[in-house]
């Protein structure tokens, strides 16, 4: 089972579908759901720092490390299964984590 806040390395396929890459992604589902069945929800974790997002450093995270800074594009959610995780990468920091929360939040509000 994975953590809420911590990162993984996944799949992703091309759009055409011939191959994929790794790209790592934070899971923001909580431990209960992560626990209780093979799904889990997660947000995309991207290199190209130009993007809008929260940015990530290895500076930000409680443990593990990122090849390179990154931004967490809290727009971008996914429902993955947990067994197409390659690997653990490590967990965010507290600040981090409520950042990404207050970005989801502001993402789902009712305000316009």
């Amino acid at each position: 089972m994975y953590r809420r806040v911590e990162i993984v390395l996944i799949p992703v396929p091309f759009s055409d579908l011939s191959a994929s890459k790794r790209r790592p992604v934070l899971v923001i589902s909580n431990d209960k759901h992560n626990a209780s069945g093979q799904d889990m929800i997660v947000v995309a974790i991207i290199s190209n720092v130009v993007q809008t997002g929260i940015p990530i450093a290895n500076s930000d995270l409680m443990s593990g490390q990122l090849p390179k800074p990154s931004i967490i594009r809290c727009d971008k959610i996914y429902t993955l299964d947990q067994s197409i995780v390659v690997k653990p990468i490590g967990f965010i920091s507290n600040t981090i984590q409520d950042s990404v929360v207050e970005s989801i939040n502001r993402l789902i509000s009712r305000a316009e």
